[in-house]
């Protein structure tokens, strides 16, 4: 393997990637990308619908703006993209691709799960910032790949060629999941129902940086918190605000109360947990008495018991500050994410591997993750069906802090990345082989 040519290739890969960032469930462009390059491969492709479950999908745009955002998909597609287009057209209205390895030999099913979905915010203009002196940065507005998913995906189809390039040494068979819609733990649990982990003997998936430096690896990020993630529409009566304020049902105050009364719950003395309300847009014009209010907001437990109870108790405190101005609180999940283990025995096999590759100044055996992810649903999927999963942490130095938008990584580690999923998936084969 021509490692300094792949590694270059990573490099590009993730460029184009961070240049046009797709939020969740709108990664049109980049699935019709990864799609491309795992056809040539040889990979057997999933697209899009056929991974999803419908009934469990949280927190999709209205079809009206999917519409918008495949049109600029199409727009925004390398030149010659006639294929990649054909892929959109495929997926049929939503993202994600899963591409499968079949070596023909008896063997397990391995899966790996890659992210692929940028975060909402906008790219600092900042001249120093090296995606703008090098020219990556976002095209799009309040869209920016900050928290390294950019390089997941490239790392996954780093990965691809890798196996697609040994196929002949290889037994079992590969799943290679590229999924939609993680921020804000939309995504895996619609792919999880509808079973693109199911019969997998093991399970894999890793984040860049999180807090570990370049040259680190660490074998098992654990304590993922529970969350849910929700919106509330606050429904009141307008009404002039000095002629008639009598009239009005003031979806404002209500909201405004509900902010601010969320950090009044409890703490749950079983553990930690956390509430944030993220944004809140209400009125129109300051002498009017505002109809509707709209907030978005979080909740978060270290088990799922204080999960629930937390967002128990959120409900509780939206419609109680609903009641007290009248109006209407109208609650609407939009993500939901639990916790898993990592498996011991997994991790200690990947361990070895990656010891034994020997381009890692440190391996840590445990890193805490202090931060919800919903790659969860399949580590627990698999488990259940008898398999073993693992959630590891490739080593980065990074700008600024992830959901920044001067957030960047080290690209020089993605190359070993892609090295150390590799060896462990050859010595998970060579292990079960003996």
């Amino acid at each position: 393997m021509d490692w300094k040519n792949l590694e270059r290739e990573l490099i590009a890969l993730r460029r184009d990637f961070h240049e046009y960032p797709e939020s969740a469930w709108t990664e049109f462009r980049t699935s019709a990308v990864i799609a491309s390059r795992l056809s040539g491969l040889g990979y057997e492709l999933s697209m899009g619908l056929d991974n999803i479950d419908v009934p469990s999908v949280m927190g999709r745009p209205d079809e009206a703006e999917i519409d918008r955002q495949i049109e600029r998909s199409k727009a925004q597609l390398p030149r010659g993209g006639a294929e990649s287009a054909g892929f959109i057209d495929k997926a049929r209205r939503y993202p994600g691709v899963v591409g499968i390895l079949k070596t023909g030999r008896e063997g397990p099913v391995i899966s790996l799960r890659f992210d692929i979905d940028c975060v909402d915010v906008d790219e600092t203009t900042a001249p120093e910032h090296r995606p703008n002196k090098e020219g990556f940065a976002s095209v799009n507005a309040c869209l920016d790949h900050s928290c390294g998913h950019d390089a997941h995906a490239a790392i996954g189809l780093g990965l691809a060629e890798v196996l697609a390039s040994r196929k002949s040494e290889l037994r079992g068979s590969i799943r290679l999941i590229f999924q939609p819609g993680e921020e804000g733990c939309r995504g895996a649990y619609a792919m999880t129902q509808k079973g693109v982990v199911d019969g997998s003997d093991y399970f894999l998936s890793m984040h860049i940086g999180i807090g570990v430096p370049s040259g680190s690896f660490g074998l098992n990020s654990y304590g993922h918190l529970c969350t849910t993630k929700f919106d509330v529409e606050f429904t009141g009566r307008p009404a002039h605000a000095a002629a008639a304020p009598q009239e009005g049902k003031n979806a404002l105050l209500s909201a405004a109360t509900a902010a601010i009364s969320l950090q009044a719950i409890a703490p749950h003395s079983d553990g930690s947990m956390r509430v944030n309300v993220g944004t809140l847009f209400a009125g129109t014009g300051r002498n009017v008495i505002a109809g509707r209010a709209v907030m978005k907001a979080e909740t978060r437990g270290e088990t799922q018991e204080i999960a629930d109870y937390v967002y128990k108790r959120a409900c509780e405190v939206v419609n109680g500050a609903a009641a007290i101005y009248a109006t209407e609180a109208k609650i609407t999940m939009m993500g939901f994410g639990t916790n898993a283990d990592g498996d011991a025995a997994l991790a200690a096999t990947a361990g070895e591997a990656v010891r034994e590759l020997g381009v890692f100044r440190k391996i840590l055996d445990n890193v805490p993750a202090g931060g919800s992810e919903d790659a969860t649903w399949m580590m627990r999927r698999v488990q259940e069906g008898g398999g073993q999963a693992l959630y590891m942490v490739l080593g980065s130095d990074i700008a600024a802090p992830h959901h920044n938008g001067a957030f960047d990584i080290d690209e020089s580690v993605m190359i070993n990345g892609v090295r150390a999923l590799y060896a462990i998936i050859d010595k998970l084969l060579k292990s079960e082989g003996k």
